[in-house]
């Protein structure tokens, strides 16, 4: 199956960014993959660039490199973050930056370029890959920043959805729980959100995945925050 689709997708290089990048191709769809670290890619349809996108000038580039290429960008998947769990008053300027960089500042720039470019053609999608901490602290590790950029993410989210609904443009998030990831085995986990799911188990990237496709084919779906965290949100009161 081919369209002539075309979706970014950032933190390409591993784990639920990885998984999108397969997922998308599998589908059809050109990909530019960006993460800090990324190989070249031998698939015509698959552009890898390297960046940052917490410079501006760095997500520019992305966006630059996806027109030139594919000419088009119909889905832009923001799937990057960094968390530091540490108590409140021991976070460091160090920290900060690379934590609300990651989340806030890397959104705020390549979300800006790519619904910039989607308001003057045809619509598009974005979709924002987080976690559901910031909704529900509870008293494990500590987790402020991580906390102050989802919590930003998800308002941004709803307010973007109804600012662009009228050019067509879509604007959704996905807030996993706990995934398993290679680093992780299972059973073995700490840092922010380090507690199972009343499934008693880690969600898996595909899970994360199929969600974030499971959004991209919904039409109608625009301004929802995605909880795939195997029940964390009916636990904690929020759902």
């Amino acid at each position: 199956m081919t369209t002539d689709k075309v979706a970014i997708v950032t933190g390409a290089s591993l784990g639920v960014g990885a998984g999108l990048v397969a997922e998308y191709r599998r589908r059809g769809w050109a990909v530019v993959a960006s993460a800090r670290m990324i190989e070249p890619s031998q698939d015509p349809d698959l552009l890898t660039v390297a960046g940052d996108v917490a410079d501006p000038v760095g997500a520019g580039r992305i966006i630059d490199a996806a027109l030139a290429r594919f000419g088009r960008i119909d889905t832009l998947v923001n799937s990057v973050s960094v968390s530091i769990s540490k108590p409140f008053t021991d976070y460091t300027a160090a920290d900060y930056g690379p934590a609300v960089g990651a989340g806030l500042t890397g959104f705020f720039w390549l979300t800006q370029c790519a619904i910039g470019e989607m308001a003057t053609r045809y619509g598009g999608h974005v979709v924002t890959v987080s976690v559901a901490l910031a909704e529900a602290p509870d008293s494990g590790p500590p987790a402020v920043l991580a906390a102050l950029a989802r919590g930003g993410l998800a308002a941004a989210t709803r307010s973007l959805a109804v600012e662009y609904a009228s050019h067509g443009i879509r604007v959704n998030a996905v807030f996993p729980g706990l995934i398993q990831t290679p680093v992780h085995s299972a059973g073995r986990y700490d840092g922010p959100c380090a507690r199972l799911s009343p499934f008693g188990c880690a969600d898996q990237v595909s899970d994360i995945v199929d969600g974030v496709l499971f959004l991209e084919s919904s039409p109608r779906i625009t301004g929802e925050i995605l909880h795939i965290d195997g029940g964390h949100g009916a636990e904690d009161g929020r759902i």
